[in-house]
């Protein structure tokens, strides 16, 4: 799957591109950086190391700078010869030793099988520090499913970088876990295409969630929260309705809960045109009545990616299903939580009471220095 073009050399007629999914045995999300010939032949991988590399190609096409890393591999700058991708000299490298000293331990790359019992699909695994594989740990999705991309983090930065907040979370004393299931992009066409008139698809999370707790069995089925922003809002939301055997709780945060009321050129790019039965089929207010388990609803007022409307038509619904349910709308806030982590509080909050069964303190702030919690991908 190529992915991008890093450099064409005119001179020599070779392109050099960013493509994944080339060895079987690997991640297919993890990028290499490959040269090849413009008739096609020729075909060379330049960056063998089992990473996500990207690369800057020197105007001359005689080197290049290879950065790389993975989600469990800290990450590493070399400069490269184009000719073989032999390495000249490591520019800098990622020293882990202050942060492994406080007990730290990266997340942990998971690959499954879908719900169709065929198809590969990965995802990420956080634990806490103080991890007791003889207990058992609530388990938190954090959930995006937009056919615009794919969001299970490959580089080291991504899957560890404070403002994602997935370890803060972890260290509550939950499991937390992200998913690419079918639908997403990064794969093949017929990869991608399995979102098309389906709009929120989760049997394959509920697939690879259950094959983690039963590698893990520390991971506890009986309690699974899940939460997301924008696109992932309305999943989470989508999944407690679709899968309440599984998702007991929920925070959905500026969710786009009916494709019928949200902007045009996201739905009739990713659903299709004209609207038909199935915008209805897969609307959150459609399927209001189908909830259990505890949600917490949270929109901004001036929200100018996803109108308030779409949370507020499903509240409507759920009123009228007799449903009960949390709501927080936060004035002068634009789309997603951004830094207010006043809404972060709540959020874990809203975990530990449900999940945990424990009271949270009182009025607890977390402080800047604490947390640089940022999400809402669309």
């Amino acid at each position: 799957m190529v992915r991008s073009i890093a450099h064409v050399d005119e001179k020599n007629r070779q392109v050099y591109f960013l493509a994944g999914g080339r060895d079987k045995d690997e991640d297919p999300y993890l990028t290499h950086l490959y040269r090849v010939n413009f008739d096609g032949s020729g075909l060379q991988l330049l960056t063998p190391e089992n990473a996500n590399h990207t690369a800057v190609v020197s105007p001359d096409s005689k080197f290049f700078v290879d950065n790389y890393s993975r989600a469990d591999l800290p990450g590493q700058s070399e400069l490269r010869k184009t000719s073989d991708g032999s390495v000249v000299q490591v520019l800098e490298k990622t020293d882990t030793g202050a942060l492994l000293k406080t007990g730290w331990k990266s997340p942990e790359p998971f690959k499954g099988v879908a719900a169709d019992g065929k198809t590969e699909i990965y995802g990420l695994i956080w634990r806490p520090s103080n991890l007791d594989p003889s207990k058992k740990y609530p388990i938190i999705e954090q959930v995006y499913t937009g056919p615009q991309g794919f969001f299970v983090p490959k580089t080291f930065g991504a899957a560890n970088a404070g403002r994602r907040g997935f370890q803060s979370v972890a260290e509550l004393g939950f499991i937390v876990v992200m998913v690419d299931g079918r639908g997403t992009t990064g794969r093949s066409r017929a990869f991608h295409e399995y979102s098309y008139h389906l709009g929120g698809v989760f049997d394959d999370h509920v697939a690879l969630i259950k094959q983690m707790a039963q590698r893990y069995p520390y991971m506890d089925l009986e309690r699974v929260g899940i939460y997301g922003t924008s696109a992932g809002g309305y999943a989470a939301a989508h999944a407690m309705l679709v899968h309440p055997e599984l998702y007991k709780t929920c925070v959905s945060i500026s969710g786009d809960h009916d494709a019928r009321l949200d902007k045009a050129w996201w739905n009739e790019l990713y659903q299709g045109y004209p609207v038909g039965k199935d915008y209805a089929e897969q609307s959150n207010v459609t399927l209001a009545d189908k909830l259990k388990g505890h949600l917490l609803l949270v929109h901004g007022d001036v929200d100018n990616n996803v109108n308030p409307v779409e949370t507020m038509r499903f509240v409507d619904a759920l009123v009228k299903a007799n449903r009960n349910f949390d709501m927080l709308l936060v004035p002068n806030m634009y789309h997603g939580e951004g830094r207010n982590l006043y809404l972060v509080r709540r959020r874990w909050d809203y975990f530990v009471e449900h999940l945990l069964g424990i009271t949270p303190p009182e009025n607890f702030e977390i402080t800047q220095a604490a947390s640089n919690e940022s999400e809402g991908q669309d």
